[in-house]
């Protein structure tokens, strides 16, 4: 018989495939949670710092951004405040998603409305 043994390989086969994809799925899912923590981290962060600016915080907005994306588990890559309009975008990377090959990040922007 030649093809004896053939369908052990086959289900192999198809066994290692299903593995493959469910591993891509929670890699998406991954993905997916990190980048709305990042979200949400950036938010806060952006609506602490132009709190900041505007006075109803002690302290400096940037500084105020990194403690706020720190407490939710992200951290302050970049941060910019405009005097002028009063507003302040931040830029943080999460650390949700340590099996991703990067860190998940957003950008926010806070200020008076119409600004």
């Amino acid at each position: 018989m030649p093809e004896a043994g053939s369908g052990t390989v086959l289900v192999l086969a198809i066994a290692l495939s299903l593995i493959a994809v469910i591993l891509a799925v929670l890699l998406l899912v991954q993905a997916t949670v990190g980048a709305a923590r990042a979200g949400a981290a950036a938010d806060l962060a952006a609506l602490a710092a132009a709190d900041t600016l505007r006075g109803l915080r002690t302290g400096d907005p940037c500084t105020v951004a990194g403690e706020v994306a720190g407490r939710n588990a992200a951290e302050l890559a970049s941060c910019a405040t405009d005097l002028a309009a009063q507003t302040v975008t931040v830029h943080v990377q999460s650390r949700a998603g340590k099996f991703l090959p990067w860190p998940p990040s957003a950008r926010a922007r806070a200020g008076p409305p119409g600004g």
